[in-house]
C-alpha cells in the first residue's frame, strides 16, 4: 500500500469520526457534587446511560453540595445555565420554581408514569402546583448506623445492637478496647444527621413529625424531646478530638480500616465500603433503625432543569429526565451510590442486603418519613443546624437549646 493511499485511508477515518461527532445527540452539561470515589463511580452510570442513548454528557463536578448549588443558581440567574443541576429532595429549589427559572418535564413524567411508582414523599417535592420540575434519582436514608465487624470483634461485641441502650453499651466497649467508638465528621450537616437519628429512634415518628413538620412548641419543650437532645449530646463523648472539620468519607474510612466502630451516616457511605471491596454482613454491618416500626427517613437527590428556549437543550433535559429513571440504570446507579432506587418497581435481586433491608421497609408506607428539609424552609433548617452544632461543641444548657429550637422553627 502506497503512502498516499495510507494517508487517504486515515483521512477517511478522521472524516468519518468527525461526522459521527457532528451527528451526536444533544450535549448536556450536568452540575453535581458527587466527587468522592464511590460517588464518582455512581454518577458514571448516568453518564454512560446518556452516552449510550446518543447524548454527550459534560461533567461539571463541584465538591460540597452548598458550593455546587450556589454555582448552579448563580449561573441560572446570570443567564448561563447548565442543562441540569443537582439538588436534594427538599425545598432547596422551590425559589427557582416560583421565580420561573426552571423548565418542567411534565411530558416525560406523564409518558413514563412517574405518579405510579414514585413514593408520595418524593412526589410532593418534585411536583409543584401540578407540574414536575425535577427528576428524582434515588432515595437515601440519612440515619443508618454502620459498624465495623473487625472493630466489634476486637471490642468483644458479640451481637448487633438492637436498641439505643445496646448501642451505647457497644460504644462503651469500643472505648474500653482503645478504639474510636463513633467515627464522626464535625460539620454542621453531619451533626444534623446524628440529631435526626436520635429524634427518629429515641423520640419516635410522632415526635419527629411534631417537631419537624408541625413545629409544635409544646412538643419541643417536652421531656421526651429533652431526652432526645440529651442522647444526642451524649454521643459527642464518643468521638475523637480530630473530628471537627473531617469529611464524612474520611470518617467512613475509619470503619473500613477498623480504627473506629460505629458511624451514623446516610447510605451513601455504602459506596465507600464498596470502593474498598468490603461486603455488608461480612466486613461491616448496617442498621436502618431500632425496633420493628423504626422510621425510614426519605432523603435523596434530584436534578432540576434550568429555563431555556434552546430546542437542543430542552431535548437534552428530557433525555436526561427519562434516562435517569430507567429501572436498570436506577439499580446500577444505586449499587454504586449506596442508595436505593426511587422507583418502587425495580428488581432488587441484584442489590446488597442493606439495600434490600431498605426496600423492604419502604413497602410499609407507615414507616416512611420525609427528611427535615422537606418540612422546613432553608432558613429554618440553617438556624436549626447552627443551634445543634453549638450544642454539640459547647456547654449549652439543654433547656436553652429547646427554647432556641422552638424560636427558630416558629419563624
Amino acid at each position: 500500500m502506497s503512502r498516499a493511499t495510507k494517508k487517504m485511508g486515515s483521512l477517511i477515518v478522521l472524516l468519518s469520526w468527525l461526522g459521527v461527532a457532528h451527528a451526536a445527540g444533544p450535549k448536556a452539561e450536568v452540575i453535581h457534587w458527587w466527587t468522592s470515589g464511590g460517588e464518582s463511580a455512581a454518577v458514571r452510570k448516568f453518564s454512560e446511560a446518556y452516552s449510550a442513548a446518543g447524548g454527550v454528557w459534560v461533567d461539571t463536578a463541584i465538591a460540597v453540595g452548598e458550593q455546587a448549588r450556589s454555582v448552579a443558581v448563580n449561573r441560572i440567574v446570570g443567564g448561563n445555565p447548565p442543562t441540569a443541576a443537582q439538588f436534594n429532595t427538599s425545598k432547596q429549589f422551590l425559589d427557582l420554581v416560583e421565580q420561573g427559572m426552571l423548565n418542567n418535564v411534565d411530558d416525560v413524567a406523564t409518558r413514563d408514569g412517574w405518579e405510579k411508582f414514585l413514593p408520595e414523599a418524593v412526589l410532593n417535592v418534585v411536583r409543584v402546583k401540578g407540574h414536575f420540575y425535577a427528576a428524582p434519582v434515588n432515595i437515601h436514608m440519612p440515619t443508618w448506623f454502620w459498624y465495623s465487624k473487625s472493630a466489634f470483634k476486637q471490642a468483644g461485641i458479640a451481637s448487633e445492637p438492637r436498641s439505643i441502650d445496646e448501642l451505647f453499651s457497644a460504644l462503651d466497649k469500643l472505648k474500653a478496647a482503645g478504639l474510636i467508638p463513633l467515627a464522626h465528621g464535625g460539620q454542621p450537616w453531619q451533626e444534623s444527621i446524628v440529631f435526626t437519628a436520635m429524634l427518629a429512634n429515641v423520640g419516635g415518628s410522632d415526635l419527629y413529625l411534631k417537631v419537624f413538620r408541625d413545629h409544635d412548641a409544646k412538643a419541643i419543650q417536652s421531656p421526651a424531646f429533652k431526652e432526645v437532645l440529651l442522647n444526642f449530646k451524649r454521643l459527642q463523648s464518643y468521638v475523637d478530638k480530630a473530628a471537627p472539620g473531617r469529611n464524612w468519607n474520611d470518617a467512613t474510612a475509619m470503619l473500613i480500616t477498623g480504627k473506629a466502630g460505629v458511624q451514623i451516616m446516610g447510605d451513601w457511605a455504602k459506596g465507600e465500603f464498596a470502593l474498598a471491596n468490603q461486603l455488608p454482613g461480612k466486613d461491616y454491618g448496617c442498621i436502618p433503625g431500632f425496633g420493628p416500626k423504626s422510621a425510614y427517613i426519605i432523603q435523596g437527590d434530584v436534578f432540576v432543569f434550568p429555563k431555556t428556549a434552546n430546542a437542543e437543550a430542552i431535548k437534552a433535559q428530557k433525555m436526561l429526565a427519562g434516562i435517569m429513571l430507567v429501572p436498570s440504570t436506577q439499580v446500577e446507579f444505586s449499587n454504586k451510590k449506596g442508595s436505593i432506587p426511587v422507583r418502587t418497581d425495580v428488581d432488587s435481586s441484584k442489590m446488597d442486603i442493606c439495600a434490600q433491608k431498605g426496600l423492604a421497609i419502604m413497602k410499609d408506607k407507615s414507616r416512611q418519613l420525609g427528611n427535615g428539609e422537606v418540612y422546613m424552609n432553608p432558613d429554618q433548617n440553617g438556624a436549626l443546624n447552627d443551634i445543634l452544632t453549638a450544642y454539640w461543641n459547647k456547654n449549652v444548657p439543654v433547656e436553652k437549646v429547646q427554647k432556641d429550637i422552638s424560636s427558630a422553627l416558629a419563624n
